[in-house]
């Protein structure tokens, strides 16, 4: 089963946590057959952490993770902090093929759905 886990920051502000765990329900269901699983995690402040949530995916019976950073620029967070933490929990699971997929800000279709806001 492949999982796809949408990593944010986290925030004090609960209502943002609960956006991202709404667009991770969402992705979910439009996520089709491309992941059995979809889940968020946070690399701070709020829960699950990012550790957390790759142990409960390889308790559902993920073969395959693949994390997916919510975050616009390659700040420390994407450059070092999620590397970080991924390369933790590949070395417990090395059964396991645990990726990280390029951050939202590299998405190459984000100039096109962002001037499309600006249309709102």
């Amino acid at each position: 089963m492949r999982t796809l886990l949408l990593v944010a920051h986290g925030s004090r502000r609960e209502a943002s946590n609960d956006e991202i765990r709404s667009l991770a329900s969402a992705l979910g269901r439009q996520s089709q057959t491309r992941f059995g699983r979809v889940d968020c995690a946070f690399l701070e402040i709020a829960e699950p952490s990012i550790p957390e949530a790759i142990e409960t995916a390889v308790r559902a019976g993920a073969g395959e993770i693949v994390v997916l950073p919510y975050f616009l620029s390659a700040g420390r967070h994407v450059a070092e902090d999620i590397p970080a933490e991924v390369e933790r929990k590949r070395r417990e699971h090395s059964d396991v093929e645990i990726r990280i997929a390029p951050y939202l800000g590299q998405a190459g279709d984000l100039p096109r759905i962002l001037l499309g806001l600006s249309d709102l």
